[in-house]
């Protein structure tokens, strides 16, 4: 499975997308493909997160990396590294406001057996893009 990825820009300063990014509220409004949060998106702080992609399971998040304004990463899987979900946020400003991408990657000694059953996320990732770049130019 190739990593799932998408890339934006956004008229809108890096402040302003990493508002929207960190605010499990704003992120949960049912356009970013994201149903619930619960919990705070912080540096070292767990959350559950609900999608669209597979409203009934919770996926166990931890905010591993946090770089206000420029990175953020977001790790869950299962136990002993068995398997390992990486989400990477990245924002780089330009002349004209901020480049957005993310990334998802995945790893483990399961990675091959999981991923076969992981559906495919590209279409929910481009929803979380196109909406992020609506709602950080509306605010602009």
């Amino acid at each position: 499975m190739t990593p799932h990825y998408v890339s934006r820009d956004i008229a809108a300063s890096p402040a302003a997308v990493w508002s929207i990014l960190t605010d499990a509220t704003r992120l949960s409004d049912g356009t970013f493909s994201i149903i619930r949060i619960e919990g705070q998106i912080a540096l070292n702080k767990s959350f559950k997160l609900w999608s669209e992609v597979d409203p009934k399971r919770p996926f166990p998040i931890k905010v591993a990396i946090m770089q206000p304004e420029r990175q953020m990463e977001w790790h869950g899987g299962m136990p002993l590294g068995l398997f390992l979900g990486n989400r990477q946020f990245r924002l780089n400003p330009t002349a004209t406001g901020t480049r957005f991408m993310m990334q998802e990657t995945y790893a483990g000694p399961l990675k091959r057996l999981i991923t076969r059953f992981i559906p495919d996320l590209q279409p929910s990732f481009e929803k979380f893009a196109d909406a992020l770049k609506t709602a950080a130019e509306a605010q602009a």
